[in-house]
């Protein structure tokens, strides 16, 4: 299954901002991101807003007489390739010549190959820019071919299999809709989210939770033989593991590792690094959101986890926790959170 994210762009400007947006759902060092979409569309703007925020620092422009430019960027190379002058041929060859550069590369009209050709380089993500209904209106298309997301049932499947308590289940269930609402929110804003890997994220962070599960820490506590059986196994093959690491290995050795770097720093004891993907920001800041099955505000979940773990006392622990989160939910939401 892959993901698709559709932006509503109104101006040159969002389109931009749309471009920008792509950096910061990056997954793994090499991609191609094939543009397709008229002449005059936007794809040069929609790069230009991506090289920038990936860090080129040099103006942009369409390579259709070079054909190809290179830059250096923070995060490795960053090479443009035009092939709108090109024949099919020509075009083909040119990318064969591409395909063993390492880094970013981004390819304008790949009209002139073949998809299937295309995918068969390795990872990309195609954008597709169109002219709305207005002079200024794009409506952009990404289309993510670089990660595998488990389909629902195999989630389901797992779940059964590690015997996942239900209340969990559910808290899983309630962080996954709110990571939706959030998404729409900031899609509309022209921020470009993996929304099936987001879900899945949050169907699947607490799917080991039973690893890190504490007395008194929900009163639904009384797990039987069989669970505790499977559990225990559990532990023993990701020894010394909290949940989000097991997890994360869980998932990386299933194929899914884009999933296993979101659920990786859901929570307290890795949060998201500096250069946290969106996906990773959204799915710990929902996290935190959601107490149970209830969404609540970030100062009502704060004074929960002061309750329940420190028996009203707020701990060193707690207060970074708070402030971290505070931190991701201003990053996420400057004029506040929506609901």
């Amino acid at each position: 299954m892959n993901d698709i994210c559709t932006i509503l762009a109104d101006s040159a400007a969002q389109t931009q901002k749309a471009g920008s947006s792509l950096s910061k759902t990056l997954y793994g060092h090499s991609v191609t991101v094939a543009l397709t979409g008229p002449l005059g569309a936007g794809k040069t703007t929609f790069l230009q807003g991506f090289a920038s925020s990936l860090g080129v620092r040099e103006p942009l422009t369409s390579p259709t007489y070079a054909l190809e430019q290179r830059y250096e960027t923070p995060r490795g190379p960053f090479s443009h390739l035009d092939l709108y002058r090109l024949t099919d041929g020509q075009a083909s060859e040119l990318l064969h010549r591409s395909e063993d550069a390492d880094g970013i590369r981004c390819i304008e009209w790949t009209e002139r190959v073949s998809m299937p050709r295309l995918l068969a380089s390795g990872p990309v993500i195609h954008v597709d820019v169109q002219e709305g209904k207005g002079r200024d209106d794009r409506v952009i298309c990404i289309a993510f071919h670089d990660a595998a997301i488990p389909e629902e049932t195999i989630i389901a499947q797992w779940r059964k299999d590690v015997l996942l308590p239900p209340h969990i289940a559910a808290h899983c269930d309630a962080v996954a809709g709110l990571c939706d609402r959030f998404a729409g929110v900031l899609m509309g804003q022209s921020h470009v989210i993996r929304t099936g890997a987001l879900r899945a994220s949050g169907q699947v962070h607490d799917l080991f939770r039973f690893l890190d599960f504490r007395p008194g820490g929900h009163p639904d506590n009384d797990h039987g033989p069989e669970q505790l059986s499977v559990w225990e196994g559990i532990r023993k093959q990701y020894p010394g593991l909290h949940h989000e690491a097991a997890c994360a290995q869980f998932l990386q050795e299933r194929g899914f590792s884009a999933l296993s770097s979101i659920v990786a720093v859901h929570g307290l004891s890795v949060p998201p690094p500096p250069d946290a993907t969106i996906e990773q920001k959204l799915l710990f800041y929902a996290d935190k959101r959601v107490m149970l099955d209830r969404v609540v505000t970030l100062d009502e979940r704060f004074a929960d986890f002061a309750e329940r773990y420190g028996k009203g006392v707020v701990s060193d622990v707690a207060k970074e926790w708070f402030g971290i989160t505070r931190k991701i939910e201003q990053d996420l939401f400057a004029d506040g959170p929506p609901f």
